[in-house]
């Protein structure tokens, strides 16, 4: 059965269009003129996707997904806007959007954005269904179905990985740093086995992220770095689902946010920050500088172990910074890094 998608927009010309272009790759597509007509074709309706107009007479886009979640539809939406500021997609993210497509539509960018989204949903959907059947297996063969999980989320981290050119293996040395702090920290074989687990999926949210940004050689705009900066939320959004694990958040929610408040995507402070993400964060800063990168080869040991020390009491928790500069005194032939 072919994926189903609504498309929302007061303008007959867009919506034509649309229809034509997602029709073309054999998608349903219904089309609606209003967020009105909307939330009553929702009341007997479920399609895959809607993609939705933010301005339209009425209820705008934005109003019309805030009674979308009201309905407690979990129906995925993109928003269509010929907007091109920061506060309209800063806004519709908050609200829960997966993506935004700008108009006029480039019919390629249009089906990119869409078969995209669709995959990621799956994608979800599946990884939360293969849980719940390894949680049911766990009753019977406990040990067996650990090693299982385990195998899977790496294969998962590879995924993940696989989608920047530059940073092959990235994922499994930010789960290996990050139980290492731990171990140091004093952290229980349990807790050492979870931060593993968050390590290893903390950049999932990347999934949502758009290929051409992630492997942009160049300089990044202020509108891809915006873009970037929602893989946090879109990754705690991927695995609340596996609720038989619900830390699984921490890491891939919180590792950005800064010691001094200055992160994202919640601008938590201090303590305030789980502990797990907060080792992650220094984990994660460690291996971007000890990997190479299309403008750079791996920094000097120094110059890392000068920016971790820079960066205690501002960017890091100082006492899992303090554990990290040990772990790099301890590398005298800088084996700790990307080979």
């Amino acid at each position: 059965m072919s994926d189903w998608i609504t498309v929302v927009d007061d303008d007959t010309a867009n919506l034509r269009m649309a229809s034509h272009i997602l029709s073309g790759e054999q998608l349903r597509v219904s089309c609606l003129r209003s967020g009105e007509e909307l939330m009553g074709f929702l009341e007997t309706n479920s399609p895959d996707l809607i993609l939705l107009d933010v301005h339209m007479p009425g209820l705008s886009g934005f109003d019309t997904l805030e009674r979308i979640r009201d309905m407690e539809k979990q129906i995925p939406v993109i928003f269509l806007t010929a907007d091109d500021d920061a506060d309209t997609e800063t806004k519709g993210l908050s609200l829960g959007a997966l993506d935004f497509i700008k108009k006029p539509f480039v019919p390629e960018v249009l089906l990119i954005r869409v078969r995209h989204t669709i995959d990621l949903i799956r994608l979800q959907a599946d990884l939360s269904t293969e849980v719940e059947r390894k949680t049911a297996e766990l009753l019977a063969e406990h040990e067996r179905n650990e090693r299982m999980s385990m195998q899977i989320v790496k294969t998962l981290a590879s995924a993940i990985d696989a989608k920047d050119t530059y940073t092959n293996g990235h994922s499994a040395r930010v789960a290996f740093y990050s139980r290492e702090i731990a171990r140091r920290a004093g952290f229980t074989e349990q807790e050492l086995e979870e931060i593993y687990m968050m390590g290893l999926l903390h950049d999932v949210g990347k999934i949502g992220v758009p290929d051409v940004i992630i492997n942009k050689p160049a300089k990044l705009t202020a509108e891809e770095y915006d873009t970037i900066k929602t893989h946090p939320v879109m990754g705690a959004r991927i695995l609340k689902n596996i609720t038989e694990f619900p830390k699984l958040v921490t890491g891939a929610r919180w590792h950005h946010e800064r010691y001094d408040g200055t992160g994202y995507p919640d601008g938590l402070t201090g303590e305030d920050i789980p502990k797990e993400a907060r080792i992650i964060a220094v984990a994660d800063a460690y291996d971007a500088m000890t990997s190479r990168r299309s403008y750079r080869d791996v920094l000097p040991q120094d110059k890392v172990r000068r920016e971790i020390a820079g960066g205690k009491k501002m960017q890091f928790d100082p006492v899992f910074a303090d554990i990290m500069l040990s772990m790099i005194d301890a590398d005298p032939d800088y084996r700790m890094r990307e080979i």
